[in-house]
Parts: C-alpha cells; sequence; structure tokens
C-alpha cells in the first residue's frame, strides 16, 4: 500500500476541504484510539446525511465530499465519498469500493425510475485500520431503517460492514453481484458514462420526491 495515495486530498474526496476538516474533528476528535475514532465518523455520516437516490447523478457536487456535507444528503457514492473524506482528514488512509448488488428493498417508485432493481457500482468505503483494510457502508441512515424494518448497518472497525443478506424478518434484502475493486478517488467519469447506458431516466436531472418518506416498511419492491 502506498499510503500517501490514501491520505492524499482527491477530486471528489476533498479531505482538505476546511468543512470536511472541521466535520472529522468535531465527530471524532484528535485524540484517543484510531479505531474508535473511525467509529464515531462512521455514525456521523451515516446518520448525519440522509441517503437520497433521487438526486442529479450527472452532477458532480454529488459526488465530491465537501458538496455532500453542505447538502446534507446523497446516495451511497456521495456519502462513501464523504466518509474515505473525513477519514483522511483524521489521519487515515482511506479509499472507496464499488459492487453490483441487487436490492431487494427498494421502493417501488425507484424500481419504475431505474427499470431494474440492480444497482451499479454501489459504494463503501475502506479504512486501514490496525494494518488491514476493513469496508464500511454508511448509505442507510438510522431513520431511514427504522422505516424500512431492518437493523441498521454497524460498523466496528475490525470486520467489513456490508449489507445484510436478509431482514430480521427473512426477507432478501441485499445481494452482492459484481466486484467493482477500490479507487483512491471516485472514478466520476466511468460511473457517469455507465448510468448513462443502464439508468437513463436518472440522468435527466435530479427527481422530485422525499425517498425519506417514500421508502416505509408496507411500501417496498
Amino acid at each position: 500500500m502506498t499510503a500517501s495515495e490514501y491520505l492524499t486530498p482527491g477530486q471528489f474526496i476533498d479531505s482538505d476541504a476546511p468543512s470536511v476538516v472541521a466535520f472529522a474533528r468535531e465527530a471524532a476528535g484528535t485524540s484517543g484510539d484510531e479505531r474508535e475514532r473511525a467509529i464515531l465518523l462512521y455514525h456521523a455520516v451515516r446518520d448525519g446525511i440522509l441517503y437520497d437516490p433521487y438526486v442529479d447523478y450527472s452532477d458532480p457536487g454529488n459526488y465530491r465530499a465537501s458538496a455532500v456535507l453542505e447538502r446534507q444528503r446523497g446516495y451511497c457514492v456521495s456519502k462513501a465519498s464523504l466518509l474515505a473524506a473525513v477519514a483522511r482528514a483524521a489521519g487515515m488512509p482511506a479509499r472507496v469500493g464499488y459492487a453490483d448488488v441487487k436490492n431487494h428493498m427498494t421502493s417501488e417508485r425507484l424500481h419504475q425510475k431505474l427499470g431494474t432493481d440492480t444497482y451499479r457500482w454501489h459504494s463503501y468505503a475502506e479504512l486501514f485500520l490496525e494494518g488491514r483494510w476493513v469496508k464500511a457502508t454508511p448509505a442507510f441512515n438510522l431513520s431511514l431503517c427504522q422505516r424500512l424494518g431492518v437493523d441498521a448497518l454497524e460498523f466496528d472497525g475490525r470486520s467489513d460492514s456490508l449489507f445484510q443478506e436478509y431482514d430480521p424478518v427473512g426477507r432478501r434484502h441485499m445481494e452482492y453481484l459484481k466486484d467493482r475493486g477500490t479507487f483512491a478517488d471516485v472514478p466520476f467519469d466511468t460511473i457517469v458514462a455507465d448510468f448513462r447506458i443502464h439508468y437513463p431516466a436518472m440522468m435527466k436531472g435530479a427527481i422530485a420526491g422525499d425517498f425519506q418518506k417514500e421508502a416505509v416498511a408496507g411500501n417496498l419492491s
């Protein structure tokens, strides 16, 4: 591992942005156990930034950590970028990873807009803690999970934090289909080009709606 590559600010993982640095300091402080600080950062991003898949996928701001922090909402790629940025701001090597997943618990409206329940380029962050890379997925905020009737995804800094295959009552939740690897910065051009092919309806600007209210347990596909 080239540590500097995963500690240096990027175009999208702009860990040197003053707002990102301040957020990291406020959420986790600067002293104490690094793993514990990583957990605090994870929860701050998971619950402090609302999950919103109705953003403009062609807007670079929805991939840039500082802009996501300012907007206080974003989808999985947005939130993984922010978590990687605040981790770097706190002195922890971090990168972003991607996978294609089948989401068995998406809302009916989002399913119709996408035309599929397969989410390409689903994103998570990876933090280098205690000598190894650990996956952390901060996408779904706690209040959204409570609406959906699923457990919020936790992160302990030692084991990979990936979406559960089943929810607490045995319904299929998330199925990982394809690993797209890890990157030092968000591969914006590649993601957007792929989305234009596979999700054309989602590439025409932000969609009006409140996913947090829409996605309730009784309104899942």
